[in-house]
């Protein structure tokens, strides 16, 4: 059976106040030219479908038009699971509009959990769909007051699913967790409520699952050395530490015996985020070469500080979004959390300091003398006695 994993859509979301909604349509266009081209029998959205609880009207349209084409022109299954982004219920609410033998959706917990049950050469492969839930949710749901943290709440719901996989068959799960082992980015948010509480939960826990599905972790990797547990990662780069590896989605075949073989598609992004470094000049000769849509975060290296460098730096690059002194970061990491205050005592000393950070050299002998004379006469002028009106 050929599924293709993909998670962490975030439909919605912004980049540095960008909107990136042609940036998911540019994607979605890939996905379903691989579901056509490939025939997988599901498609799995392994949660935050949506980057928000409540996602605006252009995010929802995006996923319906996609769902619709989907269904309309091919026999793929669609799995949604619900991530720690999205609303649970609004995700649940799009299971009364899926037909039973093509979709899953699973939104609130339940402790009631039912697969979807796809039929290929050799059998029955069973997908259970769990869905992210918080602590509270789960000790509710399942009455166990001992649910304390994130690995209580999926061995709660495996072994919920795992009493309605039928004997003999293949059996896949979606979930939406931080699994021990795997490697973290900088664009994902906490999962457990819990003061002081352990986020993660360890591979045993999916112990005889054939594929695991995961979504949250927005790198695409293989975790802790077994092969048929995995993140498909993210469609699109949310953070300038993500620019290190490529964006995609898994195509994965479940063997007669629950085997697996896969192989990573990757995206054509219609932007990328990434760092440039180098001088001001150096960057706005490249520029104006090759100039760049993508999400750009600068690092000059240059001494002294530029007037305004932005404004020059998007005449090429309009997306650029962060600017850093690699002077600042090498400092910053030799001193980390350590504020520069500077003592207001001495007004002399105050721009004596300015000067310093702005050019990174210290106040020419002219120079101090031009300040002297500058402060001494405003000292004379604020001692002049006020006029007195008779």
């Amino acid at each position: 059976m050929r599924l293709l994993h993909t998670a962490d859509w975030h439909l919605g979301r912004q980049f540095d106040g960008r909107a990136l909604d042609d940036d998911h349509a540019h994607v979605l266009e890939q996905v379903y030219a691989v579901i056509v081209a490939e025939q997988p029998q599901a498609l799995i959205i392994a949660g935050d479908l949506f980057d928000r609880a409540a996602p605006s009207e252009a995010a929802v349209r995006l996923f319906n038009d996609f769902v619709q084409r989907v269904v309309r022109d091919t026999e793929t299954a669609i799995i949604v699971i619900a991530g720690n982004h999205d609303s649970a219920d609004r995700i649940g609410a799009m299971g009364l509009l899926a037909s039973r033998n093509r979709a899953l959706v699973r939104g609130p917990l339940t402790a009631i959990e039912v697969p979807l049950i796809l039929e290929d050469e050799f059998g029955p492969v069973a997908i259970s769909g769990l869905p992210f839930a918080y602590e509270y949710a789960a000790r509710e749901c399942f009455h166990d007051t001992a649910i304390a943290a994130p690995v209580d709440v999926l061995r709660a719901q495996v072994a919920a699913a795992k009493e309605h996989v039928p004997a003999g068959a293949r059996w896949v799960i979606a979930a939406h967790a931080f699994v021990s082992g795997a490697v973290v980015g900088e664009s994902e948010r906490s999962l457990s409520r819990a003061v002081g509480g352990i986020e993660t939960v360890t591979v045993d826990v999916f112990e005889g699952a054939h594929y695991v599905a995961l979504g949250h972790l927005h790198r695409e990797q293989t975790v802790a050395g077994a092969e048929h547990i995995c993140y498909s990662g993210s469609l699109l780069p949310f953070a300038f530490g993500e620019d290190d590896h490529d964006k995609g989605m898994l195509l994965v075949d479940l063997a007669e015996h629950g085997g697996i073989a896969k192989r990573f598609i990757p995206f054509q992004l219609k932007r990328r985020a990434r760092t440039i470094r180098g001088t001001m000049e150096a960057i706005l000769s490249e520029g104006a070469l090759n100039p760049s849509q993508d999400f750009l975060r600068i690092v000059l290296t240059d001494d002294a500080r530029a007037i305004d460098p932005m404004k020059r730096i998007r005449e090429f690059y309009p997306n650029a979004c962060l600017l850093e002194y690699e002077k600042d970061i090498a400092l910053e990491a030799h001193h980390p959390g350590v504020a520069r205050a500077t003592k207001l005592t001495d007004p002399a000393e105050v721009i004596a300091e300015f000067l310093q950070f702005t050019r990174n050299s210290p106040p020419t002998d002219a120079e101090q003398a031009l300040i002297a004379q500058a402060l001494h006469g405003s000292a004379v002028e604020s001692r002049e006695p006020e006029l007195e009106i008779a």
